[in-house]
This record gives structure tokens, C-alpha cells and sequence, in this order.
């Protein structure tokens, strides 16, 4: 009855009991279920009301072939990712022609976005595919025969929350979709080898799974103590030779091990002059995701688990997502051995740990109480994705972990809708709302946790005045009233809403036998 292709409703499978805090993390894996079966995947009809609309048959075959070669690529990855699951040893030989299929590069193209920038050739999205069919294929071709040549990237600068600047890369559309198609590939390899705590850029996992996890065990594990840590640079000092090394322990493939390489040594086109990079690779490619999480995996992942169980004397537990993670201890001796060791081990692979923003800072359940017996104050605070953790209690006196709108963040933010009002000062109020209310409405699916209610709130009213400081400004004579305004946020602005659960409402924990936390 439950077969393959068999069931008629979902399998739900039962939320297992946790004893440890890195099973909790795998448990994200068990949790997630399977969708619906085959029969019922599409909408139910409904009864047809007028005239039956003609459907082109043509296009009919062309839409239901497109969905069968979907289906195809789909069972041929998770071919790949059965044998990655079977034998953590096994080195894949052959995995190019995964890659270079017409079909993968078609669906990679159409996910890429279509309004991004072009790379260094001058092409978009919408003029490839003017002929698509026949750039494709052409692609395809070069590829199998190993014509293909990675281009340079465009190097840009975006602006980080601190006044500097950040590099981003912007490969050439071809590039995009080649990496793309070759990330969805090796992630059907990797996935068997990530561990639970590892959350960026993976596939059925986001941001939001990493704080909610870092939350959870903050709240029922033995946490004392927090390790905040951040790596200088790390994309720009990311070693090409360690990264091939252990590219090499999975994929024996000389085709894809070639491609990885072309694309670390294309360089990146600076102020018209191509630089070539001997370490680090650009950020903003599709790949690069992926060859950070491989390379943290062995450098990091691999060994921090290995310390945990051999080296540890107390309880702990990481959360990782990309280049930022968070450590917490039981004991702050542990905490100090462990990051001197990791420091030294950092040293090994070209990588470095920040002086001024790694720290090990008191935090946990007992932290108030026990600096309020020193007379030290309030425990600090970190920062993660965005989020102020704080230490806190509940209305019941309960301990939480309370999440607040990094203060630095929203005034960035805030700063670039400044700017980006007196740009569109005279541009339509309607224009002007919609535009503001995507952002607002982005903001809040974001940051719109619980108890964060009060940074949204406030969000929305400096984006009001914002807008209303640049409607002033328009003319002279030109004074919007406070009650227009209000009729203008009314209509255009979205009010702040909690869009995400409480952490432990995503995953029941059972602890030492007794009741799941909810």
C-alpha cells in the first residue's frame, strides 16, 4: 500500500525522541516527510462553467514532454544520491554527462533570474533565449566535447552594514547556467556527507532552520557559554589547492575536477584589466555556495564533531550556516581549548578567525543569574543572520532566547530607502508605493519572528517618514498633510506581521525521557 507510486496520502512519519543535540539537527532530515503521491500532485477539476477553451495539442505535448524529462532528471539524481548514501567512500567516476544534458541545462537557465546582471560578454537572460533551444544545444555540445571556456567575472561592489564595501562576481550568463547545472548535480552527492548542523545554501533548508536550531539548543541543552566566531575573508582567502584536495575524495570525475578548476582561475575583469585570483573564489557565482560548504566540511564540520566526542568535556553543540557558525559550551574551558585548537587548525588551511569579532561570551540559561552575583550586569549579546540573541525570560519566568533586529542592519536598510526615496521623488505615488511595499513586505517575512514585533513596527514608521520627508520635498508648495499620509500608508504600506513559529514549534524534543518541548 505504501510502495512507490502506490499511496494515495502523504506518509507522515512520527517526530522522533531526541537524547542529543546533534541528533536534533539530523532529526530535520526524518521530519520532513514525503509530499503527495503521483495521483494526487495535481488540482482537482472543477466543473467546467461557458464554452471549453481549445487547447493547442502541440504545445500540450511539448509542456507533458518537458514535465517527463523533469521526472527523469530527477530519478537520476536521486540514483546518485542513493549510491553517495550507500558508501561514504564511493568516488564517483562518471558524472559529466549528468552536466552537460540538454534537459539539466534548460531547467537551470530558467532558474536563474531574469532580471539579473549581465557578465562581462554583454548577455542577458531574455536574449539567450531568444533561441534557446539552439544555445542549448550548442552549449551541450561544447561541453561533451570540451570546447568550453569559463569567462571572467565582472567584479562589483555592494555595501555592508559597516561602510564597507563587499565584492560580488558576476559571471557570463553561460557560466551561470554551466555552474548551476554542476551545483544541483554534486549537491545530489554531498547532501549524503553534510552533517545535520550545516544549513547554507542546501537544498530544502534556509537561514530560519539555523536560528531555530541555534535557539533550540541554547534553550534545553547545557549552554554556558557561546563562541561567536567569524572568518576573515573568507571567500577571497578560500585555498584552490585544499579545495581540490577534498573535492577529490568524492568526485574522481577529471571532467568535473577540470570545469571547478577553469572557473577558480578565470579571474575576475577589474576597472577593464583582468586579475587573475591565486585563492578565494568570487562570490555571486552558483557554485561558490557549494565549494564553501566543501570546503568548511572538511576543514570545520568534519574535525568540530570529532573534537565534540573526543575532546570535550561538557556538552556541545554548532550551527553553521556558510562562513558564520556558533559554538556553545557547557564549560568555558572547553570553549577556550577549543578555539585555540581551531585557530591553529584555521592556520593550516589559509584561513584566519577575526581578532575583534570572535569572543567567547557568557550565555545560557544561568547567565543572569550568575553575573548578577558578580556584579558584571547583563549577559552580552551576538550576532547571527541578522539576529541580536539576547538572554531572556518568558512571561511565566521561563528562560528564552529572544531575537531582535540587528540595530546596525536596519539602519543600513534605512539608509538605502533614503536614498532610494529621493531617487524616486517624482516618480507616481502609486509607483513609488508598491515599490515600498515589496521592500517592506521582504523586510518582515524576514525579520518577523516572535517577540520581534516591536523592530518591525518600528521599521515601517522610519519608512514613512522617509517617504513623507520625500514627498515634502517635491515642491515648495507641494506639503503633504499629516491625515494624506496617513491615507497614502494606509492604502500602500503593509502592516508587520509574524510570518515564522517558535523555534521549538518547527521540532518536538525529547529529552532524558521526559515530556517533548514545545
Amino acid at each position: 500500500m505504501n510502495g512507490h507510486g502506490k499511496s494515495d496520502r502523504p506518509i507522515v512519519p512520527e517526530k522522533p525522541a531526541i537524547t542529543d543535540f546533534w541528533q536534533l539537527l539530523e532529526a530535520w532530515k526524518q521530519v520532513e516527510g514525503r509530499g503527495l503521491a503521483k495521483e494526487n500532485g495535481e488540482a482537482t477539476s472543477l466543473p467546467q462553467v461557458g464554452p471549453a477553451k481549445q487547447v493547442d495539442r502541440t504545445q500540450s505535448r511539448v509542456t507533458a514532454s518537458r514535465k517527463a524529462s523533469r521526472e527523469d532528471l530527477h530519478n537520476e539524481l536521486d540514483r546518485v544520491r542513493q549510491a553517495a548514501c550507500r558508501d561514504k567512500e564511493l568516488k564517483f567516476t562518471s558524472l559529466w554527462h549528468h552536466i552537460y544534458d540538454v534537459d539539466r541545462l534548460r531547467e537551470a537557465y530558467f532558474a536563474l533570474k531574469q532580471d539579473a546582471a549581465a557578465g562581462v560578454d554583454g548577455q542577458t537572460w531574455q536574449t539567450y533565449g531568444e533561441d534557446l533551444e539552439k544555445n542549448l544545444k550548442d552549449l551541450s555540445d561544447r561541453l561533451a566535447g570540451g570546447k568550453y571556456q569559463a569567462k571572467p567575472v565582472k567584479r562589483v561592489y555592494i555595501p555592508k552594514a559597516d561602510g564597507r564595501q563587499r565584492p560580488i562576481g558576476v559571471p557570463v550568463l553561460e557560466d551561470k547556467i554551466v555552474q548551476r547545472a554542476t551545483a544541483q548535480v554534486l549537491n545530489a552527492v554531498y547532501e549524503a556527507d553534510f552533517p545535520g548542523f550545516s544549513y547554507g545554501f542546501r537544498p530544502g533548508r534556509s537561514a530560519h532552520m539555523a536560528l531555530d536550531a541555534l535557539a533550540v539548543g541554547i534553550e534545553t541543552r547545557k549552554v554556558n557559554y557561546v563562541l561567536d566566531a567569524d572568518i576573515r575573508g573568507f571567500f577571497d582567502t578560500l585555498d584552490h589547492g585544499w579545495l581540490m584536495k577534498f573535492a577529490e575524495h568524492r568526485i574522481a570525475d577529471k571532467r568535473v575536477l577540470r570545469h571547478i578548476q577553469k572557473w577558480l582561475n578565470a579571474g575576475v575583469l577589474q576597472d577593464g584589466r583582468r586579475v587573475q585570483q591565486e585563492e578565494g573564489t568570487p562570490q555571486g557565482g552558483s557554485i561558490s555556495p557549494l565549494l564553501a560548504n566543501v570546503y568548511l566540511h572538511y576543514v570545520l564540520d568534519l574535525w568540530a564533531e570529532r573534537w565534540r566526542r573526543t575532546r570535550a568535556q561538557g556538552e556541545v553543540i554548532i550551527v553553521r550556516y556558510a562562513d558564520d557558525f556558533v559554538v556553545g559550551f557547557q564549560y568555558q574551558s572547553d570553549a577556550e581549548r577549543f578555539l585555540s585548537e581551531l585557530k591553529e587548525r584555521f592556520l593550516k588551511f589559509n584561513l584566519e578567525l577575526h581578532a575583534e569579532k570572535t569572543r567567547i561570551l557568557e550565555f545560557g540559561r544561568y547567565a543572569s543569574e550568575h553575573r548578577a552575583k558578580r556584579g558584571d550586569g547583563k549577559p552580552r549579546t551576538f550576532d547571527f543572520l541578522g539576529f541580536t540573541h539576547v538572554c531572556d525570560k518568558t512571561r511565566r519566568g521561563k528562560f528564552t532566547v529572544l531575537r531582535r533586529t540587528v540595530a546596525k542592519r536596519m539602519r543600513a536598510k534605512l539608509a538605502e530607502l533614503k536614498d532610494a526615496l529621493r531617487q524616486r521623488m517624482h516618480d507616481p505615488i502609486g509607483q513609488t508605493g508598491r515599490w515600498l511595499a515589496s521592500v517592506l513586505a521582504g523586510h518582515f517575512r524576514y525579520f518577523g519572528v516572535p517577540r520581534n514585533y516591536k523592530a518591525l513596527d518600528r521599521f515601517r514608521k522610519a519608512a514613512q517618514r522617509l517617504w513623507h520627508h520625500a514627498l515634502n520635498r517635491r515642491s515648495q508648495r507641494g506639503y503633504v498633510t499629516y491625515v494624506r499620509m496617513t491615507e497614502h500608508v494606509k492604502r500602500w504600506l503593509p502592516v508587520p506581521k509574524i510570518y515564522h513559529p517558535y523555534p521549538d514549534a518547527r521540532l518536538v524534543v525529547s529529552i532524558q525521557g521526559k515530556s517533548p518541548v514545545r
